[in-house]
């Protein structure tokens, strides 16, 4: 927006809404960098209920006349539907989401309008808005996210049994099953529920009635807000309550975990579907071509949320950056928190929306994950581990034993089962033939049956676990 386009002396805009404190009104530089409808106007539902539940409270405490107050509420109520409806005319030169709605107020109803602002501030007004958006936009990521575990499990269950390669920094390492390798998405996605739930939790307090920092002199009563707006408790000190947005960067900091959990998840989706991994395919739905390369069919979607962390971090750090160093009370570099929130949570619910769809839409190619599961000697662990369970040695000892045999086999090109039994007792006299049953990768991931381990039985009964925990849900 130009600031030619902004009127520097209109109602509304200087003189009426600071009262005789000032005679002139704002120029269009400080008019242009101090407004933010166009971002807190997404506050607006929070707004009108906000207001709603302090109207409601004023009567009650005999503040405002009841009738001021059904009028206020009325009022309110068409300005919702309004807005709702796309007809609200919202204006830069009022500001902010909350003197554009006690603007339209006033045009609706007159002067009972003018009574909705006793006893509060815009600073206690807009810190209870912002609760209210982050705690329904928390409940939301929650939900999101327990879509894509049941997407995972889903899969986990239907996958139980097949073999692929686990990796540790991104070479060969052992067998597991592709429905265990699934859910561990499904538990790094309950501990980032957990983390949206516990903030919920510390966010769940009312600043309303905190005023602008110190209170009011007016026989409110801000337990009945807070109960009205669903908060557990008001807020216990008037300077924090106004001042604070460590709510804000704690629900950042969630966002940002659980964005580059995702995006480790997006990471492997994208190698998976490339063609020299060959495990997973993405539909077209998920899926996208290239304006030169007919063949190509690129995984566009899931690299797009492994971008999605840089900009939800930066957020994060953006938001840190503002509230560091600011003194009691509340100061106007605020205005900057919801832009940042905003954009990160709009980021983060269409990054779990994708890994959800992406989740569910992946089909996997059992052959050439089975093949690699036997690449690279993954099974020499079991050899060790044959050795020490059937020897007695210790397994320092059987770990020398089984990387001498890997160097045999690699030395003649050959797979451990491939190998000659006389190569493996030149090595250590006691192995008999019944190395052979540990050394195939299905064996290997089968006997891994220890509680967490990768053996179907247990991946099978964790994915009946996760079924019944989410259909409480």
């Amino acid at each position: 927006m130009s600031t030619s386009d902004i009127p520097s002396n209109r109602p509304g805009s200087g003189t009426d809404m600071w009262g005789g404190r000032f005679s002139g009104g704002p120029s269009a530089v400080l008019q242009a960098i101090n407004a933010s409808v166009d971002i807190d106007q997404r506050l607006a539902e929070q707004d009108i209920d906000g207001s709603l539940a302090h109207a409601a409270m004023l009567a009650a405490c005999g503040i405002i006349s009841s009738q001021d107050a059904r009028d206020i509420s009325a009022g309110l109520e068409a300005i919702r539907t309004d807005i709702r409806a796309g007809k609200f005319s919202w204006s830069a030169a009022l500001e902010d989401v909350h003197m554009n709605v006690e603007a339209a107020l006033k045009e609706r109803i007159g002067a009972p309008a003018g009574r909705l602002h006793t006893a509060r501030s815009r600073n206690d007004q807009v810190a209870t808005d912002f609760r209210l958006w982050l705690r329904e936009t928390c409940a939301r990521m929650e939900d999101g996210l327990r879509a894509y575990q049941r997407a995972l499990v889903a899969q986990a269950e239907a996958h139980a049994d097949w073999v692929m390669p686990g990796f540790t920094h991104l070479q060969t390492a052992q067998p597991v099953s592709l429905g265990h390798h699934l859910l561990c998405w499904v538990e790094a996605a309950e501990r980032d529920i957990g983390r949206f739930e516990d903030c919920r939790k510390r966010l769940n307090e009312s600043p309303l009635g905190a005023a602008a920092l110190a209170g009011t002199a007016f026989p409110i009563d801000r337990e009945m807000t807070a109960k009205a707006l669903g908060f557990d408790r008001p807020m216990a000190n008037s300077l924090d309550a106004v001042s604070s947005r460590d709510f804000a960067l704690e629900a950042l900091s969630a966002a940002t975990i659980a964005a580059v959990n995702l995006s480790r998840f997006a990471e492997e989706i994208v190698l998976w579907t490339s063609r020299r991994f060959g495990f997973a395919k993405l539909t077209d739905a998920f899926s996208t071509g290239s304006s030169i390369m007919p063949q190509k069919r690129n995984p566009d979607a899931a690299e797009l949320v492994r971008a999605k962390p840089g900009r939800i971090s930066g957020a994060l750090q953006g938001l840190i950056i503002v509230c560091k160093g600011l003194p009691l009370a509340y100061s106007k570099d605020l205005q900057e928190d919801k832009a940042l929130v905003f954009t990160a949570f709009d980021d983060l619910e269409l990054a779990i929306a994708a890994m959800a769809g992406m989740a569910a839409d992946l089909s996997f190619n059992r052959k050439a994950m089975e093949e690699a599961a036997g690449e690279a000697y993954s099974d020499a662990t079991d050899l060790a581990d044959y050795v020490v369970r059937e020897l007695g040695l210790p397994f320092r000892d059987a770990h020398h034993i089984a990387g001498s045999v890997v160097k045999a086999a690699e030395a003649r090109g050959v797979t451990l089962s491939q190998l000659p039994l006389e190569v493996f007792q030149s090595v250590e006299p006691r192995i008999d033939e019944t190395v052979f049953t540990v050394l195939t990768a299905r064996a290997s991931m089968e006997s891994r049956t220890s509680y967490g381990g990768t053996a179907p039985v247990r991946v099978r009964e964790q994915c009946a676990l996760w079924r019944e925990r989410l259909a409480q849900e």
